[in-house]
Parts: C-alpha cells; structure tokens; sequence
C-alpha cells in the first residue's frame, strides 16, 4: 500500500517493525508516528513476540521531526506525538531492538535512546541537529541523555556535530558498532529467543524504571518547551533556511 509507512511481520519470537518512508528519509510525520505506535501496540498484545527489531528501509534509519509539516505549523502536534512514542519504546515489556544501517538526526535518536539495544552499521551517522536550526532536543532528552557519556552530550548537544557508530558506541548512545548489520543483529535476537519472557519483562523493568519515572516528572515541562521553541522566529528562519538548502542568518562565515 502507498500508504503505508511501517512494516510489520512476527517470526520465531520475533516482531519486526521497520520504518519504510524513504522519500522523507523516515521523518516523524504525523502519518508514522502513527503506525509505528500501531505497530509497537500489535507487539504488545501478541503472547508469541519475544522481542522487537526497530529497523528501516533506505539510506536513514530517521531524518527527526518532519519539516514539511513543522513549517506549516504541527510541530506542536508532533511533540506531543513523540513523547507517548518514545514512552511506548521505553515501557514496552518486551526488549527492543534497534538495528541501523543509515543516517539518524535529531528525534530519530530520541528513538535510538529509548531502545534497549543499539547495533549500527558503517553506514550510520548520528547528528543531535536541533541547535543549528533554533531548537533544543528537549523531549528526546528523555531517552539520550541517561545513555551519554556527560561530557559527550555536552559537545553533540552543543555543536551539532556528526559522528559516526564507533564515536556513538564510545558514548554509549548505541550499544555497538558493528561491521555486518544483519549478523550482529541476528546474534542479538537469537541470544533473546533463548530467554524467558518474564525474565525479559521483569529484566527490562528493573533497567528502565529511572527513565519511564522521568517521563511522569519532566515530560509535559519538555513538551511546552519544544512548542514555544518550534513557535520562535528563530526556529521558522532555521527550518526556512533548511527547507532552502541555505545557511541560517545567525551563521557566522
């Protein structure tokens, strides 16, 4: 269907759900976010899933917030979006499993971060762009900053530099990095279909609690501080000047 986003199928313990809207590089459209959550939900309920591999089509794993929509005013609608997503991730009672081959910006690492292991490939690439376009990564913050090494998240936050998966692994914002994506993942799922599933579901409650305890605390404080920022006129010139393929005017040369 031409309007599906997110595949989805169930084999040997295993739900794989993987997002496919290469021609936006996987952005967090309203339409995505929606069927990954539908995705996450059919997980859930299937008593045969042991884990979930989060994995992607194309060139990106996730592009981050759509800038189509944001421009025309959603992206308050989108943060409030991602936070219930990324919460899903975190509260699943079952593992998940992120699996990259490809370039990750901005909110797609809120999806890396909520995940309970990380592999990505040598084709991957990690950026926390939001600076560079008048933004802050307030609600990803949830998921990436309790993985960082601090001093790391200082400088990616900060500078919105790209770093490959060995610099990603080195920080802790992945698991690992890996030189052949489908064998490495394999290993890891196999390792998962040897466990039990309460052992699993009570083992990722036990890791998670800090992070899903943050999400009551500080969630809507985060939300209300990306909308007014997606609302600034920095942010509008940021996303104008990305849109145009241009530098934003506070760059200087």
């Amino acid at each position: 269907m031409s309007d599906r986003l997110v595949q989805y199928s169930a084999d040997r313990g295993i739900a794989r759900v993987a997002l496919d809207s290469p021609r936006n590089r996987n952005a967090l459209s309203a339409a995505l976010v929606e069927q990954l959550t539908q995705a996450l939900t059919e997980a859930r309920a299937d008593g045969t899933v042991r884990a979930v591999e989060l994995t992607h089509t194309g060139s990106a794993f996730c592009a981050g917030a759509d800038l189509t929509e944001a421009s025309q005013g959603g992206m308050q609608a989108g943060a409030a979006r991602l936070l219930p997503l990324l919460r899903d991730i975190v509260t699943l009672p079952k593992p998940v499993v992120g699996s990259i081959d490809g370039h990750v910006r901005a909110g797609g690492l809120g999806l890396v971060g909520a995940c309970d292991i990380v592999l990505a490939g040598p084709a991957s690439t990690f950026a926390f762009t939001e600076v560079r376009l008048g933004l802050a990564p307030a609600v990803i913050s949830l998921t990436t900053l309790p993985r960082m090494d601090p001093r790391a998240a200082s400088r990616y936050y900060l500078t919105g530099e790209t770093f490959d998966a060995t610099t990603a692994a080195r920080i802790g914002l992945i698991t690992e990095s890996v030189d052949d994506i489908e064998a490495g993942t394999l290993a890891v799922l196999d390792a998962l279909r040897a466990c039990s599933p309460q052992g699993l579901r009570e083992t990722k409650s036990l890791l998670t609690a800090g992070m899903a305890d943050a999400f009551g605390a500080r969630a809507q404080a985060l939300a209300e501080q990306s909308a007014r920022l997606f609302a600034s006129d920095e942010a509008a010139e940021g996303m104008s000047a990305f849109l145009a393929k241009r530098p934003p005017s506070w760059v200087v040369g």
